[in-house]
């Protein structure tokens, strides 16, 4: 098999010592609604072999779970316009809470009060050239939205997707069902976070981390949410 990587990207990696190549894996636009295990069997399947381990952005699995707010339902108040303007106007992911519909969303999920105190102990810590504070003490909830501009999708311009619904247990259903080995990730050139993994994945999520280090997939037109990550002496082997 010929392992492809995105441009800007290596195939080969090393950790601790270990190579592993990274296969960036094309799919068709992942809609809301779609069957994750479809989309695996249809294009992980083919590929796979035992003792790969399969990286999946955390954008496709949400959309097939229907995790997703819609910006018509998402009343931007007082608050929310107020404390955007001091805010950095780009998260980890990209698109923070600098935009006034991501600050409401915020306030939505995790309430008012801990968004002001994140925002106070936010402005801080930055003058003193700590960055992210606000982003940890809000949580992953707000920290993974991702949506709410056109980017290289109209589709994202008026929905925002929410990280999955209990991904240990999707990666579980996977491997059980396809024979899959998969993790989920939230991975951007900013930071990754292991949001999940299947139940016989034994590596520490700092390992798996590194695995994807520079974040080889591609979510916008190069249409690569899925890598696949072989040990290099495997495929040799074969």
């Amino acid at each position: 098999m010929e392992f492809i990587a995105n441009e800007g990207k290596k195939v080969e990696i090393e950790v601790q010592g270990e190579k592993y190549l990274r296969h960036a894996i094309k799919t068709r636009f992942v809609n809301q609604g779609d069957s994750y295990i479809d989309l695996f069997r249809e294009y992980v399947s083919p590929i796979y072999e035992y003792g790969d381990i399969v990286s999946s952005s955390e954008k496709i699995i949400a959309l097939c779970q229907n995790r997703v707010v819609k910006r018509e339902d998402i009343k931007i108040g007082f608050w929310a316009k107020f404390l955007s303007k001091f805010a950095c106007h780009k998260n980890r992911g990209g698109y923070g809470v600098g935009m006034t519909i991501n600050m409401q969303y915020a306030i939505n999920k995790v309430g008012l009060p801990k968004v002001l105190f994140a925002s106070i102990i936010g402005g801080i810590t930055k003058l003193i050239g700590i960055k992210g504070m606000f982003y940890k003490i809000v949580g992953q909830e707000v920290t993974g939205l991702d949506g709410f501009y056109d980017g290289a999708w109209d589709e994202y311009r008026d929905i925002g997707i929410e990280i999955p619904e209990n991904p240990d247990k999707v990666c579980n259903e996977i491997k059980d069902k396809l024979g899959i080995s998969m993790m989920i990730v939230d991975s951007n050139d900013f930071g990754r976070e292991i949001l999940g993994k299947s139940y016989d994945i034994d590596l520490p999520d700092n390992y798996l981390k590194e695995l994807i280090r520079d974040n080889p997939a591609g979510q916008g037109k190069q249409q690569t949410p899925i890598i696949l990550i072989r040990k290099s002496s495997n495929q040799i082997n074969n």
